[in-house]
Order: structure tokens, then sequence, then C-alpha cells
């Protein structure tokens, strides 16, 4: 049997389909949940905070290359981001710390 398929011989003839499930039986899917912080994902909470406070974009940085998107897709864009962010700052630092070196 296929899903969706009538199982009256009668409607099968006239090629009716039944349906299976209730139309106000709305299962929730993955993606239909928001987000954690405020609706925008770890991600890009990360990233703006980082602004001010500027190891929230080392913390998004961990939980990008621990492969945290693979529990939420939509996280990825974020934490990149903030793994971006993250590597600017560390080299605008270094070159700071150099320049007051030498």
């Amino acid at each position: 049997m296929f899903k969706g398929q009538a199982t009256d011989t009668a409607d099968r003839e006239k090629g009716k389909y039944t349906l299976i499930r209730d139309p106000e039986d709305f299962q929730v899917g993955i993606y239909d949940k928001p987000l954690p912080c405020f609706g925008c994902g770890i991600g890009w909470f990360s990233f703006l905070l980082g602004f001010v406070f500027p190891l929230m974009w080392y913390y998004a940085t961990i939980l990008y290359f621990g492969n945290y998107y693979h529990k939420d897709p939509r996280e990825r864009a974020g934490l990149a981001a903030s793994a971006i962010c993250a590597m600017v700052c560390s080299v605008v630092l270094l070159i700071i710390i150099l320049v007051l070196l030498f």
C-alpha cells in the first residue's frame, strides 16, 4: 500500500484517494521551533555580542568547529560569521602586540 491510496476496491477503481491523516493533526517539524537566544540563534547572538565582549566570538568558534550546527543547520551561518570575526580579532591583536614590542 502506498501512502494516501484508497483501501476500498470501489474507490480504487474510480481513481479516488482517501486521506490517511487528519488535516488538523499538524506535526511540528525540527525547523518550526524558534532558535534560542531571542530567536536569532547562538551564532548570530554571539556575533552581535562579540562587538562588546569579543570572547563570545571565540566561544562561537569552538561551537562551530565542534560541529554544533549539526543539531540545527540554521546555526551554521552565524557560527561561521563569529569564527571569521574571531580570526580577524586575533590578527588585529597580533599586529598591535608586534607594533608595541618593536
